[in-house]
């Protein structure tokens, strides 16, 4: 596997010896000072150019980079179709287990590029026209601090779609019930348990994408019923995965709506909960819920 150096060393000199590459950039995790270092962090580079067409029409000049497992265009996908306008990006996972997701931006988009993270660094500057860019901090990913408006609104879309959950189970849909448990119910959570931290940390950390530096920061009672809320199989399985979903949610809003001195919406809690018991002992062979 190539070093950290002899692919930063590469990045470089391919920049160095294109004149159509004015500048480069980087930023994600390898810019974070509060990240931990492994050999799977991706190499987030930006080659500031000109004549973007001259690139793209002719992707040939990217095999310098290494021989390639696979790599994504999204640019150029049909299916996944990006809004980065005139921007062009190549992810490319390298046979050695590096990675580089490699941006073009045009040139004139300069300004607008050093502004947009305050995690991106300038590597190179050869016309030395880019703006001076404060040292690199992941403030823009911190746990924001919610209104009580947004906190209502979190806990009103949990207990709402928890009925679309025990619906699906009902009805032995169990695709559409783990849909619900995780695409809509569980954000809900997650951003719950993210307000926690945040308050015991004065919203000054961010826990990573996807809640991945969540464990670190929660208590082992609840990161272990976090866990358990990852569903098997088997409808008594989402049935016990909503029902702890729930009183995580619970005690972690009443903790959140406490600091913040917010009102949780204890009223619609009884009546959801009491919903959900109602729909897991109703007969299969019902013709009313009540």
């Amino acid at each position: 596997m190539r070093t950290e150096h002899e692919m930063m060393k590469l990045i470089l000199t391919v920049a160095e010896k294109d004149d159509r590459i004015r500048a480069v950039g980087m930023n994600g995790s390898r810019t974070n000072p509060n990240v931990p270092k492994d050999m799977f962090q991706d190499f987030d580079i930006v080659y500031l150019v000109t004549d973007m067409d001259s690139f793209v029409c002719n992707h040939d000049w990217i095999d310098v980079f290494g021989e390639r497992i696979i790599m994504q265009m999204p640019e150029a996908m049909s299916m996944f179709p990006s809004g980065l306008g005139r921007r062009f990006t190549y992810l490319m996972q390298f046979t050695d287990g590096n990675r580089i997701d490699l941006m073009l931006v045009p040139l004139d988009e300069a300004d607008e590029y050093c502004i947009e993270d305050k995690l991106t660094i300038i590597l190179m500057d050869k016309d030395h026209c880019l703006p001076s860019i404060p040292p690199p901090t992941d403030e823009d990913y911190w746990v924001k601090r919610p209104s009580a408006e947004f906190f209502a609104d979190c806990c009103n879309e949990f207990w709402w779609v928890a009925t679309y959950i025990a619906k699906g189970l009902w009805r032995r849909e169990i695709l559409y019930a783990q849909e619900h448990l995780n695409q809509y119910v569980r954000p809900m959570l997650m951003k719950m348990l993210e307000w926690k931290v945040g308050i015991q940390t004065d919203f000054s950390i961010s826990v990573g994408k996807c809640g991945k530096y969540l464990e670190g920061f929660l208590s082992e009672q609840s990161w272990q019923e976090l866990l358990s809320t990852y569903a098997k199989g088997s409808y008594e399985d989402v049935w016990g995965a909503l029902f702890t979903m729930a009183h995580l949610f619970r005690t972690t809003a009443m903790d959140v709506a406490e600091s913040l001195n917010f009102e949780y919406p204890y009223e619609e809690d009884k009546r959801v909960t009491a919903y959900l018991k109602h729909i897991e002992t109703l007969s299969p062979n019902a013709n009313e819920i009540y």
